[in-house]
């Protein structure tokens, strides 16, 4: 089944490089209380992805802050390293934005937003997608139907939303 507005999201541990190697994250900690923006993506260093969606919330990330936005979380189908070297290259973490891993796409398929595209190499990545969250509950969510695109999941579509 896949996440639709008014659904609490599901518990879930997330994985970031912490000071002393992966730590795991608590999705319901992140949320519990707070006001999110979590958008997902294919892959960490793929082109849209890197060309399009993270720039959208670099951007817009200000705006985020003055609206109460508490935190910008990108999760991908990736590992800890791998996630958080991209957001050293892109520039995102310097920006304020959080970048987690969902190695084992365990959130990614448990939201209905997981995909397979073998011949690109793909198993289990994520959709393209943003939302907006408020306490664990999604508010606004806003899903492409190509994961190639980076139109109503990014920044300024989700921006003009809340």
């Amino acid at each position: 089944m896949t996440i639709s507005v008014g659904d609490k999201l599901p518990e879930a541990n997330l994985l970031r490089i912490g000071e002393n190697g992966p730590e795991a994250v608590s999705l319901s900690d992140k949320l519990a209380g707070r006001k999110v923006i979590l958008f997902g993506l294919p892959g960490a260093f793929t082109g849209t992805c890197t060309m399009a969606h993270v720039p959208s919330f670099i951007r817009t990330k200000d705006q985020f802050d003055a609206k109460g936005v508490d935190e910008i979380i990108c999760v991908s189908v990736n590992d800890p390293f791998v996630m958080e070297a991209w957001g050293e290259s892109t520039g995102a973490t310097s920006a304020g934005l959080t970048l987690l891993g969902d190695s084992a796409s365990e959130l990614t398929t448990a939201i209905g937003m997981d995909f397979d595209a073998p011949p690109v190499g793909f198993s289990k990545r994520s959709k393209r997608y943003a939302m907006y969250v408020e306490d664990g509950v999604v508010k606004v969510l806003h899903a492409e139907e190509n994961p190639g695109v980076c139109e109503a999941s990014g920044g300024e579509a989700m921006l003009a939303e809340i």
